[in-house]
């Protein structure tokens, strides 16, 4: 049996998703540390900083993550029990569920932003237009993984509550997938942004 040919490897793209996955490997292992630190696992730290942007749908907080919806809840469940996340009927829907963090799991979450170093201290070395540029490239590679984390982030870092503006269009199409989002997200893949190697939420 002849083995189809392989097209020839370009070096820059292999330089290129090197350092990427170099760039993921040393955030996972920091987030990890300051997830710890708090008491709570890597999935539980990443849903925690994704609510801190506004509500969520249990459907599309599963899609972002890239797993099982009943994987979500899981990891939903225990952080109701902490009182740092909770349920609540969409006002426009009330068959939907959102997932809502509490002022306590805001407070938390801005703990997590705050004890993490790293992504600080190779952006200082930046320019402005050249983090803008950096911005620019990852939310194109991340494509609609980015849109959450664009509509709430600048007023999540802030610690404020303008954030309802980024949960309302977070909300209104996180059941555009209708009764087919069930299903998604149980593959692996990039969530982009807040932890994990693979992206793939998984919780014991």
């Amino acid at each position: 049996m002849t083995l189809p040919a392989t097209a020839p490897r370009d070096p820059l793209t292999l330089e290129v998703v090197q350092l990427i996955g170099a760039v993921v490997g040393r955030y996972h292992e920091e987030y990890e540390r300051a997830a710890a630190a708090h008491a709570l696992t890597g999935a539980q730290a990443r849903v925690l900083s994704l609510l801190s942007l506004g509500p969520l749908p249990m459907r599309r907080l599963a899609r972002t993550l890239k797993c099982e919806p009943s994987n979500v809840t899981g990891i939903i469940d225990r952080l109701e029990t902490r009182g740092l996340v909770e349920r609540r009927a969409d006002p426009e829907d009330r068959r939907v569920k959102l997932a809502v963090s509490t002022e306590e799991g805001r407070r938390l979450a801005r703990g997590l932003r705050d004890g993490l170093d790293f992504a600080r201290e190779p952006l200082a070395d930046l320019s402005r237009e050249e983090r803008l540029v950096l911005r620019g490239l990852l939310r194109r590679m991340l494509g609609e993984d980015a849109t959450v984390l664009r509509d709430g982030s600048e007023a999540a870092w802030s610690g404020g509550e303008s954030a309802r503006g980024g949960s309302e269009r977070a909300r209104s199409g996180g059941e555009a997938a209708g009764s087919g989002g069930e299903s998604a997200g149980s593959g692996g893949g990039s969530a982009g942004g807040a932890g994990g190697r693979s992206g793939a939420v998984r919780e014991g």
